[in-house]
């Protein structure tokens, strides 16, 4: 068994995109030395999207200047079209990813294109990105359930999967943006797809709107996949999206995959006070389902080291 398992946290962008509460370039900056400090492997930290579209993520270029320990951590950022992607390598960005969703609705209320004009533009991102010798990502969003559309069937998805990886892609995040996969529907899409998950082509962002993306995880690790987003205290969820509330807690992940004899270079324990933090900043009440327990450990450690 392969026992690593990567996390990679989206709470910078992700979490703080769909906030009221818009963060300056400083406290953005503490957020992700928090989250760095718990001994997180892969942030994805910012994007380069229109700041009259998303205010929350103004300024990610500065913030990419300034972001600590850039050797040692995996940084990334979201970019939408040809112009975010030209942005964030002026930034020295080494990893972008772009988002294609897998229905022709999404797309045309996310970014006004019909789906196979965002498979193009997608596709050429992504070539674009090797041939310039930057790590290149492809989200395919509403991998399971669409707003608009309802199910997704997983033939379009495994499709959409092959696609971005033949034009250059690295990896592919498979995302449950409304929260609406079960572990039946991640098997099914990912099953046929064993031999990108065997690869370690494959990552998987579950939300946890309806309280199943622990459960969605482990059927996703049953497959193979061996990295997952997730965002601190459950930050965020998608503006564009109708219902996409509550991203996976990385407490919650790394407690699982801890109990679970994973290796993640996590101490969960060490979340508590990143989850604390994140609050703090964000003035919104945050933790996962296990925040309350680990909470507890945390504090009874303490009082042990201070005795």
């Amino acid at each position: 068994m392969n026992d690593y398992v990567k996390v990679n946290e989206v709470g910078p962008r992700d979490g703080l995109q769909s906030q009221g509460k818009t963060l300056a370039i400083d406290e953005r900056l503490r957020m992700i030395e928090v989250l760095v400090a718990c001994g997180i492997p892969a942030i994805e930290a910012g994007s380069f999207v229109s700041p009259k579209a998303v205010p929350q993520m103004a300024g990610t270029g500065e913030l990419f200047a300034r972001l600590p320990l850039r050797e040692q951590v995996d940084y990334s950022a979201l970019v939408p079209n040809l112009r975010g992607y030209e942005l964030a390598r002026e930034a020295g960005v080494g990893a972008v990813a772009v988002v294609l969703s897998a229905t022709e609705t999404m797309n045309q209320r996310n970014i006004n294109m019909s789906l196979a004009q965002t498979v193009e533009v997608c596709a050429g991102l992504m070539a674009r990105a090797r041939a310039d010798g930057l790590e290149a990502r492809a989200y395919v969003a509403v991998a399971f359930e669409c707003p608009f559309e309802g199910l997704t069937p997983p033939a379009v998805v495994q499709e959409l999967t092959r696609r971005m990886l033949g034009a250059g892609a690295g990896k592919v995040i498979v995302a449950d943006t409304i929260g609406a996969a079960n572990p039946a529907a991640v098997q099914r899409v990912l099953e046929p797809l064993d031999d990108l998950c065997a690869a370690g082509a494959l990552s998987c962002h579950f939300h946890d709107t309806r309280g199943m993306a622990l459960a969605n995880v482990l059927a996703a690790l049953q497959c193979g996949v061996r990295e997952f987003d997730s965002s601190i205290g459950g930050l965020g969820g998608c503006p564009f999206s109708p219902g996409a509330t509550g991203n996976l807690a990385t407490e919650d992940l790394v407690l699982m995959l801890d109990a679970m004899g994973y290796r993640t270079g996590i101490d969960p324990l060490a979340l508590v006070p990143a989850v604390r933090a994140v609050q703090a900043l964000t003035g919104g009440s945050l933790g996962g389902h296990a925040f309350r327990w680990l909470e507890r450990q945390w504090n009874k450690r303490e009082e042990v080291a201070h005795a």
